[in-house]
């Protein structure tokens, strides 16, 4: 199992160099994993029967390379054979919601990534592996060493992509109102709404034995995510 060389910066190309705002697109390996880390769920992208398909999944981050869960019987897990399966990647976080004097300078706070390449179906065990434990990790850092792994028929059922990180670009929108000068006179409210997303306190299962105690890393991710807010 090869791992490509991590990168100081990805090089842009024209899939990856935004039309508009392009002083809003960042290349480096630091910001565009810290998007990729601050989440769990991406939208896939790609051609099935002469015709797009978009659908949302789990992926996780390792090193540079993601990895995308699906069923064994899927479109895009069927297609991944052979040369493998071009498909456009993309994750994004939502940190505001701009609220301009006018309708036309409303606008959102963001982070996003926006992964293109060629995706292939992991086959080899020790990856594989690799994959389903990040993937339960990305959601919650430490699940996957406290429950049970996946069997050899749960591993058949479902299949995982790997997609190198090599042409990439990340987006970011920070910052206030954008009115023009002639609108700031407008007795409309305007500011930005902050958005967090937020962990609940965790509900235990009815079936779970009396006494058992809530994990450490459980609590830790969930006052994790309300100290970010």
């Amino acid at each position: 199992m090869s791992h490509p060389p991590a990168p100081t910066d990805y090089t842009p190309t024209p899939r990856s160099t935004p039309t508009r705002n392009r002083d809003r697109a960042h290349y480096d390996t630091a910001t565009v994993h810290a998007i990729l880390d601050a989440d769990f769920i991406c939208h896939m992208g790609f051609i099935a029967d002469d015709a797009p398909v978009v659908l949302p999944t789990l992926y996780a981050r390792v090193d540079d390379r993601l990895y995308l869960h699906g069923s064994s019987g899927s479109r895009p897990l069927r297609n991944a054979t052979g040369a493998g399966l071009a498909v456009c990647v993309t994750v994004t976080l939502t940190d505001g919601l701009v609220l301009a004097r006018s309708a036309m300078h409303h606008s959102l706070n963001y982070r996003s990534v926006v992964v293109h390449g060629t995706a292939e179906r992991v086959t080899e065990q020790a990856e594989l592996d690799l994959a389903f434990t990040s993937l339960v990790n990305q959601v919650v850092p430490g699940r996957a060493g406290d429950c049970r792994a996946p069997s050899p028929k749960e591993q058949a059922q479902t299949a995982v992509l790997r997609l190198d990180l090599e042409e990439v670009s990340a987006k970011v929108r920070t910052g206030g109102v954008g009115d023009a000068p002639e609108d700031l006179g407008l007795a409309h409210w305007a500011g930005v709404v902050p958005v967090r997303r937020v962990l609940g306190e965790p509900v235990p299962d009815p079936a779970l034995p009396a006494g058992t105690r809530q994990p450490g890393y459980l609590r830790a991710a969930v006052e994790s995510a309300r100290q970010a807010i």
